[in-house]
């Protein structure tokens, strides 16, 4: 896998653009973001029209350490992948460069941000610069007799929705999958007056403290 399959370069326009958000996705060692190693980034550019395509991430992290044979299962980020991917801190200066301090999405944000801020800090990087917005919440919020069927898992609300789903477990898949959801929710929160990314967020907290289920 190239170091950057997908990266399109916005002019500087493009990138100030106030509507611009991005949805992450990230693949690791394992389940915990305070010890396990990231592996993969993945991320596609949302605006006031939908997704942009062409507005994508992706990189392979190298990592030299163990592996979970029944984890590398799921994500398909074998030795050889792995050994052919690139230094935590280059990644994480592209991913810098490309998010451009853009409001960042993903479902399940919280171990995405805390992946990437744990892998920053190991590589003497800077962390992304938020502000984040879980989906799972959100969703949970909008459409709450989903959860009611399953386990309020991302394929749950993918199912829900008759999303598809490339490649579950690939960072870009599953950031395009969210990318997919999160047009479907942001339907559904213009109808309730929240349309801009910080209306989001207080109405994801606002239903948090109502007490509906995450």
């Amino acid at each position: 896998m190239n170091f950057l399959r997908r990266w399109a370069h916005r002019d500087a326009r493009e990138a100030h653009d106030a509507w611009r958000w991005v949805v992450i996705d990230t693949e690791t060692t394992g389940l915990d973001p305070d010890a396990d190693a990231l592996l993969a980034i993945g991320g596609v550019g949302v605006d006031a029209r939908g997704i942009r395509a062409e507005d994508s991430f992706e990189v392979v992290v190298r990592h030299a350490g163990s592996l979970d044979a029944a984890n590398v299962v799921v994500h398909g980020l074998g030795r050889e992948t792995l050994d052919s991917g690139v230094p935590a801190g280059v990644a994480l200066d592209a991913l810098q460069r490309w998010t451009n301090g853009a409001p960042c999405i993903g479902f399940h944000s919280e171990f995405d941000r805390r992946v990437l801020d744990r892998a920053a800090k190991l590589a003497g990087m800077p962390r992304v610069a938020g502000p984040w917005l879980d989906l799972a919440p959100l969703a949970a919020l909008l459409h709450p007799e989903v959860p009611n069927k399953g386990s309020g898992a991302l394929d749950d609300w993918l199912a829900a929705l008759q999303i598809v789903c490339a490649s579950r477990h690939n960072a870009a898949s599953d950031a395009l999958a969210s990318a997919e959801l999160l047009l479907a929710l942001r339907s559904l929160a213009a109808m309730q007056g929240a349309r801009r990314f910080d209306e989001l967020v207080a109405l994801t907290r606002s239903g948090r403290w109502l007490g509906h289920r995450a």
